[in-house]
């Protein structure tokens, strides 16, 4: 009961100062203080690789093709919450309901053009999500896309139905297309630092980003005079996100357990709200993936919000 109320007090600071609907406020308790490390800070599960990266992905795991084992590992690994499409949450998330929160992600596209234009159109909408019983929507931005505007304008609608339906609103905000590869590339302090500030400015109620590494080629003024170490950039980044929760992607699957719970250690002090990471988890055995999944949960207890 104690740990319960503290749970209410953590939430109440954590957004007392933002204008919410009952419905988002309830929502976000339930990925905060439900589910997940239940003290403020989120791990999110994402299953939208099949999509956006094609199959090849599962090769180097083959079990991992099937959506189970990712359920399976939500489930048993405690996570705040499983991202992903409207056909994974209609054909597998009935076995599932109420056990893990829904992220259904409504925008996605393959990765067979070219980034250089690049852009998500919508499949789904924030009522699919309300009828799946979700707990957040995601939508992609390719932030400097020259097809951004088209996005844009998408966003426009979702974040209006979001209001509507109490949806909160997770952007994936991805730096993308020529323009971010003359200025840099998509991985930059300048384009992190954009992207985290484009999600605050544009509604979203949690931001999905990349660490920010430390080239300052071809990169604009002033953040090409900056020599900033690797904490004081993630920092940099989340205070450009202000209100917006900051949620570090986990990248692709790497071999060292030791060096993916640095990581995460690493983003909770720089102040993020959490992490998103998949393939760094679906891609092991599932054993190791829930023991890795176990010694994240006891990094994050050491830091609640």
């Amino acid at each position: 009961m104690k740990q319960n109320l503290q749970a209410v007090s953590n939430i109440g600071q954590k957004i007392s100062g933002l204008s919410l609907s009952h419905g988002k406020r309830t929502r976000l308790w339930r990925l905060l203080y439900a589910h997940g490390p239940r003290n403020g800070n989120l791990l999110v599960l994402p299953l939208d690789q099949g999509l956006e990266h094609g199959p090849t992905d599962f090769f180097p795991h083959p079990p991992a093709v099937d959506p189970e084992y990712q359920f399976r590992l939500a489930v048993e690994g405690n996570f705040s919450a499983i991202a992903l499409g409207i056909g994974l949450a209609e054909k597998y998330m009935g076995d599932y309901c109420g056990q893990i929160p829904l992220i259904l992600k409504l925008n996605g596209k393959t990765n067979i053009p070219s980034d250089a234009e690049a852009t998500s159109p919508l499949f789904a909408s924030v009522e699919d999500a309300v009828r799946l019983g979700a707990d957040a929507v995601g939508y992609t931005l390719y932030v400097g896309s020259a097809r951004q505007h088209d996005e844009i304008r998408q966003f426009e609608k979702v974040r209006q139905d979001c209001e509507r339906y109490g949806m909160p609103l997770v952007m994936w905000s991805y730096p993308r297309g020529a323009a971010v590869d003359a200025k840099g590339g998509t991985n930059t302090l300048y384009a992190q630092d954009y992207a985290a500030r484009i999600a605050l400015e544009m509604g979203a109620d949690i931001v999905k980003l990349h660490e920010p590494n430390e080239s300052t080629t071809h990169v604009p003024a002033p953040y090409s005079q900056l020599q900033e170490d690797a904490a004081t950039r993630s920092a940099r980044v989340v205070r450009s996100a202000g209100r917006t929760m900051v949620l570090f992607s986990g990248g692709e699957k790497n071999d060292d357990d030791s060096a993916v719970l640095r990581k995460v250690e690493f983003y909770l002090q720089s102040g993020a709200t959490g992490v998103m990471f998949g393939r760094n988890m679906w891609l092991r055995p599932f054993d190791q993936a829930l023991a890795l999944t176990r010694a994240v949960h006891d990094i994050m207890a050491k830091y609640p919000r």
